[in-house]
């Protein structure tokens, strides 16, 4: 890559981020109001996909923005404290990027950078319920000539009535776990709203329905979360949540002054005339901006780890990776 292309490289991704702000305003115009009508942030993922934050990680030479994990937990926080719904709700897909960035360029692996080139998100559901163990598959993919069915009910699909395709955790007939990647609009498939647990109202975490779908060949791949890459992308998915809190703690303290600003009234016995200059509210909403602050602080100080993980696993020095991974 020569200076020209490093440069158009850092003009989009500069680009990208400074368009954020106006992004999440617009994403977070009437959020409070539409979960009280539980209304799923389809408006909000149509908003999202006009930018190219969905490839953040992806490096510049493929076609992405080349970010860093610092830049995509920030866009996480701000985005959660416009809605935390549609924040959460991209779990999958940045770990779908995320592995896809690390692993090699496989024909399968290429399949899916083309797709989420072209716009795609990803969403998909590796749970179920009732089983012994969390994690534990029974829904199995079996075999249909030189392709596939699979008849079963996956649950926890966050995010997945939003995306376009979705990734599956399920048994091969051999009892290995394989994940298949299936378009969401595939005939067969059922996404319900039938999220009942604490959270994640409008998040689409609920049932993920499989009615005698086909799944081609070229669709299934081995799945191992015990490697490195596999190992890194478990911490990113809890850094996300993370991430999504700290953004909701932004909006806690965003709420706060807004509320003394228009609404607040001084304390019984402060000889402040107004709220704002009370310091009572001063300190709540300073000890609010604090923590705010902290966990923002400790989010980026984790994606750094993560960042210098990726990088180790990018470069094959997986002696430094195991280091990093451990050490962080």
């Amino acid at each position: 890559m020569n200076a020209r292309d490093v440069s158009a490289t850092h003009d989009r991704l500069s680009s990208a981020l400074a368009a954020l702000p106006a992004l999440a305003n617009a994403i977070g115009e009437d959020a409070a109001q539409r979960e009280a009508r539980r209304e799923l942030p389809f408006d909000g993922f149509a908003l999202f996909r006009q930018s190219a934050l969905g490839v953040l990680r992806l490096p510049a030479e493929w076609g992405g923005l080349g970010g860093s994990l610092v830049d995509l937990f920030d866009v996480i926080a701000t985005l959660a404290a416009a809605d935390s719904n549609l924040a959460h709700a991209l779990r999958i897909h940045y770990d779908m990027i995320e592995t896809l960035r690390l692993s090699p360029r496989t024909p399968f692996n290429e399949i899916q950078l083309e797709r989420a080139l072209a716009g795609a998100i990803f969403g998909g559901a590796s749970t179920e319920r009732g089983t012994s163990r969390p994690g534990e598959n029974t829904v199995v993919l079996r075999r249909d000539g030189d392709d596939y069915r699979v008849t079963g009910r996956k649950y926890y699909s966050t995010g997945t009535a939003f995306a376009d395709y979705a990734r599956i955790n399920v048994e091969d007939e051999h009892g290995g776990t394989v994940a298949a990647i299936i378009p969401v609009a595939r005939d067969g498939v059922r996404i319900l709203d039938d999220w009942d647990g604490m959270g994640q109202r409008m998040t689409a975490s609920g049932s993920l329905l499989l009615e005698d779908v086909r799944v081609f060949a070229d669709e299934v791949v081995a799945r191992d979360g015990g490697t490195l890459v596999g190992r890194h992308c478990g911490a990113l998915r809890q850094l996300h949540l993370v991430a999504t809190g700290a953004g909701i703690v932004r909006n806690v303290v965003a709420d706060a002054r807004r509320y003394v600003l228009a609404h607040g009234r001084p304390a019984l016995h402060s000889p402040a005339s107004t709220a704002r200059d009370d310091h009572f509210v001063q300190q709540i909403v300073g000890e609010l901006s604090a923590h705010s602050h902290a966990i923002d602080a400790l989010v980026r100080d984790n994606a750094r780890a993560l960042d210098r993980s990726a990088d180790a696993i990018a470069a094959g020095d997986l002696r430094r990776a195991i280091v990093v991974q451990r050490r962080d």
